[in-house]
């Protein structure tokens, strides 16, 4: 029996459209096809839309959403718009995959929850990482790990610039109107607050931004290896020119260190470790905007006098392919996705805390 290739509409097609998704899905054309851009630059949806062969093309992701033949919406546009889209898509009975953040505060989440289960589509949080192939063997490594004693979660990186502008040729115009960058903005400040009771002029208005950003990924793999913590012990805001937050998770038997920031140095060191008495499992991410640079796998361990150290590559297929191939098998054998819109709550509620322990 021939194999359904699934119409892709997506909304958003700046740096990581550009550099991951439409790559990615021009690439499992047995998988996908896609059949419908959106952007609010019309002169980046013509660029793309002539460079990918695609003729229906929107600057309103409501319409978009409308059209009949697609079978599900990538929405990669920026966060503070993932709800309505989300929601708009749901409704016109389009399959979802949503990067992260999903959203930004608990009532988008439930309002995509309550839209997705009426009208009977999927809806699958873009949490890549959580696909990587090696990924899946650390887990099993430390699933077989007892007595944890302790781990560490690192996502200390430079600009994406540093590893997109030497590898990638990325497209933009100054054609999008004022009032929408003023959108925007407001749409941000309104739904922090909302989340967190901050004012953007708060010192913690950026730490939410950077958790529900480049934090979510990290916090979310500790999620699904370790579970939630039962509370945050303490937590350091600091911000000498580059915003640093360093954050100790309460495990109960085991403390978890969180260390998380931007810096302007051309390197990513992104890691999950978990130590127990005579093992140790890690993780360890390179920058995504290069897709083949592997993700590895490290492991030591001692048993009697002998110490050996491991290092596996179990493939060069990156994440977002990885991640794709599943969202093919969930939406066509009918499957629940793991990082679901009520996994993507428990976030939500860890980034909160996180935040309440800083101030």
């Amino acid at each position: 029996m021939e194999q359904k290739v699934l119409n892709v509409g997506i909304i958003g097609i700046g740096e990581v459209a550009q550099v991951i998704h439409l790559p990615v899905l021009d690439s499992l054309p047995e998988q996908y096809r896609i059949a419908a851009l959106c952007d609010i630059s019309p002169k980046l949806v013509a660029y793309m839309g002539e460079k990918y062969r695609v003729s229906s093309l929107y600057t309103d992701a409501s319409e978009l959403v409308k059209q009949s033949d697609l079978d599900v919406v990538f929405v990669l546009n920026s966060d503070e718009y993932h709800t309505e889209c989300a929601i708009a898509a749901a409704n016109n009975k389009k399959h979802v995959l949503i990067e992260k953040p999903m959203c930004l505060t608990e009532a988008e989440a439930d309002a995509i929850i309550e839209a997705r289960d009426r009208n009977d589509v999927k809806v699958m949080v873009g949490y890549m990482r959580r696909y990587a192939a090696s990924f899946l063997d650390a887990v099993k490594q430390i699933g077989g790990m007892d007595n944890i004693q302790y781990a560490r979660v690192r996502d200390i990186i430079g600009p994406n610039a540093y590893f997109v502008k030497p590898t990638s040729h990325v497209v933009s115009f100054d054609d999008i109107p004022d009032a929408l960058k003023t959108d925007r903005k407001n749409r941000a400040e309104r739904l922090v607050k909302e989340a967190t009771g901050l004012d953007s002029n708060s010192p913690y208005f950026s730490l939410y931004r950077l958790l529900c950003g480049l934090s979510s990924h990290d916090l979310s793999l500790m999620r699904e290896v370790l579970g939630m913590p039962k509370g945050v012990s303490g937590a350091k805001l600091t911000n000498n020119g580059s915003i640093f937050l360093s954050a100790i998770l309460d495990y109960d038997q085991f403390a978890v260190t969180f260390e998380t920031g931007i810096d302007q140095q051309g390197r990513f060191d992104a890691h999950l470790e978990v130590y127990a008495s005579s093992k140790s499992v890690k993780i360890q991410y390179d920058t995504p905007y290069i897709r083949h640079l592997p993700v590895k796998v490290m492991i030591n361990e001692t048993v009697g006098e002998k110490f050996t150290e491991s290092v596996i590559r179990p493939t060069l297929t990156d994440p977002y392919t990885l991640e794709l191939n599943y969202l093919y098998e969930v939406i066509t054998q009918d499957l629940m996705p793991k990082t679901t819109p009520e996994d993507y709550k428990q976030d939500l509620a860890l980034f909160k805390m996180i935040i309440d322990a800083v101030k």
